[in-house]
């Protein structure tokens, strides 16, 4: 069974909701909701959305915003065949225009803008609203557009109106047509992950069955039909994704699996000790510790561009896997056949650049659309239908301990992306041991559980400084923290400037080598690429 029949397998049994991406920065936050409300669904790129409906059978489908505007020639349409299924369909701003001019309705640009915050008034009552908004009263919601619907097609009505969108929100309820101008995916507009459960439960009737527990029990089964009695190679980093693949895999196969777990050299302080032996303490699953330091720092030394270092660094881990493979055939009980990844959602979405955009060299350090032909092997991604919050709750089904499941995310690259410019040795000290003081004071300050990601990063400038009777020419340290749910938006954590004082002093005092230290305070709107 290859990667893709497994994950068809995994999720036939739930009702499905296929969302049509036409380019917006928050179309995953729409799956994220869809997702809360307990219903599975897909994100497509329009490009290859007619060919997606007709392999998933979604019973609902919802249109999401995009850049374009729909009066452009060659702008993006919805596949015909969504309108002529017969399902449910919500379309979410360029969604509901498209919706609008598809179905004989009128879409104008230039119009008055509007963007970010506005007061809506719903005007008819409709399912879409049940129990959520009442007709007559206004509710807050989030803009982003410059065109607007200005005739609606046969059979649609107008249930919202704003300001500057007289049709703010149409439905047409005989066919359960809707189309919202307005942007009910962020938190922005309070009510829109429950407009969004109307959509799917009261409007589509979709069960709530996409739970941890049912994922478990169907990927079980699944990676034993993919696998069959081969062997498997699973590559552990020591964050929760590696470690939850790891666990369920050996839940579905036993001991036909080996963990490998890479120690490259650009790992924090004492992480490659602390894995394996909390790893080994906690799980009988046969565990291969490679330390391999000295030939990833040899292969990047005075390499520099980010984008180069983490296509060495994936083209070294293949190359140790490789190897290993080749070790274990050797007790004579075959080869593996099978390299498990913990590849995520996010990791699969932000692969392929759906509208041209950057979105498809974020994740060039997974091996996500497969394996070197050189490799004789193939990919087991039991996580891949999974954002990161989920793969949190299922690993706390699995029984893996917090310190396993709470860990902060941690990239495949390590500090080789934290160190901006070339890497050194005494650069990663440097690096290690800031970042080493920093977790220290957050986790002091009982903060660690309320912070999605923290982490020092090197700067590639050094400053004057003055330290006692002496000068100092010494590296800049920067430190983010930043507050997510599921790493595909994030914020800036809100430190007290005392915490900030603490952290920084005893950096410039504890680790020789740097004489400075900034808070980063920029956040993380969906789309940008940034220090992981």
């Amino acid at each position: 069974m290859a990667a893709q029949d497994l994950h068809s397998e995994i999720v036939s049994h739930h009702d499905k909701v296929l969302i049509v991406d036409f380019g917006s920065q928050v179309t995953q936050l729409i799956a994220r909701r869809v997702r809360e409300a307990g219903v599975y669904c897909e994100i497509a790129p329009f490009q290859s959305a007619k060919k997606a409906f007709a392999e998933l059978r979604p019973k609902a489908v919802i249109l999401s915003g995009g850049p374009c505007s729909v009066t452009e020639e060659g702008s993006p349409r919805a596949p015909q065949a969504i309108f002529e299924a017969g399902i449910p369909v919500l379309g979410i701003c360029y969604g509901e225009q498209v919706m609008a001019e598809q179905l004989g309705g009128k879409v104008e640009a230039g119009h008055h803008r509007e963007f970010g915050r506005a007061d809506i008034q719903a005007v008819e009552k409709s399912a879409l609203f049940d129990g959520v908004w009442e007709t007559g009263s206004n509710y807050p919601v989030w803009m982003s557009h410059g065109d607007r619907v200005t005739r609606l097609p046969e059979g649609f009505k107008r249930i919202a109106m704003s300001e500057n969108a007289p049709l703010a929100a149409i439905a047409d309820e005989a066919r359960r047509y809707y189309g919202v101008q307005f942007h009910l995916e962020v938190v922005h507009t309070p009510d829109g992950a429950k407009l969004l459960s109307n959509f799917v439960h009261k409007v589509a009737g979709l069960k709530r069955d996409w739970t941890m527990a049912a994922f478990r029990q169907e990927a079980v089964a699944s990676i034993r039909a993919q696998v069959g009695s081969a062997r498997v190679l699973c590559g552990l980093s020591g964050g929760v994704d590696s470690a939850v693949a790891a666990v369920l895999i050996h839940e579905a196969i036993g001991d036909q699996l080996t963990c490998v777990f890479v120690d490259h050299g650009l790992l924090r302080m004492g992480e490659a000790q602390e894995v394996v032996k909390l790893f080994r303490d906690t799980y009988n699953i046969p565990l291969v510790h490679v330390d391999a330091e000295e030939m990833f720092l040899r292969e990047l030394d005075g390499v520099s561009d980010p984008e180069l270092k983490r296509k060495t660094i994936g083209r070294l881990f293949i190359d140790v896997f490789d190897a290993e493979a080749k070790k274990i055939a050797s007790d004579g009980k075959g080869a593996p056949e099978f390299l498990a990844q913990g590849t995520l959602y996010p990791d699969v979405i932000e692969s392929v650049s759906f509208t041209g955009g950057p979105s498809v060299t974020i994740k060039s350090h997974h091996n996500v659309g497969g394996l070197p032909a050189r490799m004789k092997m193939k990919l087991v991604e039991p996580l891949r239908e999974l954002f990161k919050d989920e793969v949190r709750v299922l690993g706390r089904e699995l029984g893996l301990p917090e310190a396993f499941v709470g860990r902060h995310p941690f990239p495949g690259p390590g500090l080789a992306i934290r160190i901006p410019g070339a890497i050194t040795h005494e650069k990663l000290e440097i690096l290690r041991k800031a970042d080493a003081v920093y977790l220290d004071e957050i986790r002091k300050a009982g903060l660690y559980d309320q912070i999605w990601q923290a982490f020092a990063v090197l700067l590639p400038v050094r400053t004057v400084g003055v330290m006692g009777d002496g000068r100092t020419y010494d590296h800049v340290c920067a430190l983010r923290a930043v507050t997510s749910v599921d790493g595909m938006t994030a914020d800036f954590f809100p430190y007290d400037m005392n915490f900030l004082g603490r952290a920084a002093t005893r950096i410039i005092n504890e680790v020789r080598g740097i004489n400075r230290v900034v808070y980063d305070v920029t956040s993380k709107p969906p789309g940008t690429i940034e220090w992981e």
